[in-house]
């Protein structure tokens, strides 16, 4: 049964994951978080930043890894095979009819509609992982970090993986501070 449900969620994602990666992303949160509670919203946060270091397709380098974490290498397999079923059906199948409708007026406003929702399916997301940066570092922490990724990204164009890959280190080398007494109890 196990299996199954690796398969039906993952095949889920490939049906619906239009735009790629980016569109991906939050349904596989929605499947393997919400859903199925095979990863807590840490660890699958944590898997998000390591995927997003490593080469090649998000969607597949997750579905390889929840795979293999829910069942071992069958669940790998088979995740990650029903991760790109539907991609490859589909992509027989659209590109041997898109060329003679790309002039349609409403594949050209279904293509225009999909920009939106997947926008604020990242935005979602984004903000989801935002507040738990605020909760684990607190407001300033968070915003001085936001701001100076966002520049780093935005103005100076620093590659994505070069920025998660120091941020990696950084908090391999950082020493775990003992946490602050709350009760304000003086010994």
């Amino acid at each position: 049964m196990q299996q199954w449900h690796l398969f039906i969620a993952f095949f889920r994602v490939g049906m619906l994951g239009y735009g790629g990666g980016p569109g991906s992303i939050p349904l596989i949160h929605k499947e393997v978080v919400d859903k199925y509670e095979w990863m807590s919203d840490k660890d699958f946060g944590d898997l998000l930043a390591l995927a997003n270091t490593l080469p090649g397709p998000i969607a597949t380098k997750l579905a390889g890894y929840i795979g293999n974490r829910v069942s071992g290498l069958v669940g790998m397999i088979n995740a990650v095979l029903a991760t790109i079923i539907p991609t490859i059906i589909l992509m027989i199948i659209l590109l041997s009819s898109l060329s003679s409708i790309k002039d349609v007026g409403w594949v050209q406003g279904m293509t225009a509609a999909v920009i939106p929702v997947v926008a604020m399916m990242l935005a979602v997301l984004t903000l989801q992982f935002f507040d738990k940066a605020r909760k684990g570092m607190g407001w300033t922490q968070t915003l001085v970090m936001s701001a100076v990724i966002f520049i780093l990204f935005q103005f100076l164009n620093v590659h994505p993986g070069i920025i998660i890959g120091v941020l990696i280190l950084i908090a391999l080398l950082k020493k775990d501070t003992p946490p602050a007494d709350k009760g304000g109890a003086t010994q």
